[in-house]
């Protein structure tokens, strides 16, 4: 299926939030996760299904100043 991740189109074969985290080989701590603008907790992650034409935007914790 096709969703956006960060404004860029790409072809997943992913269903769940997890899913997709694994797939893009993201780390478990130190991002956030919205779909569609709603933020997911990481609880939900395993049960949150994608479906088509979702827009997913990762937040990705930084240090520095």
């Amino acid at each position: 299926m096709k969703v956006a991740i960060n404004n860029k189109e790409v072809e997943t074969n992913s269903t769940t939030l997890s899913q997709l985290v694994d797939e893009l080989s993201l780390p478990m701590q130190g991002i956030a996760i919205a779909v569609n603008n709603c933020m997911v907790p990481r609880t939900e992650w395993t049960n949150y299904a994608l479906n088509e034409g979702v827009s997913i935007v990762i937040i990705k914790a930084a240090c520095g100043g």
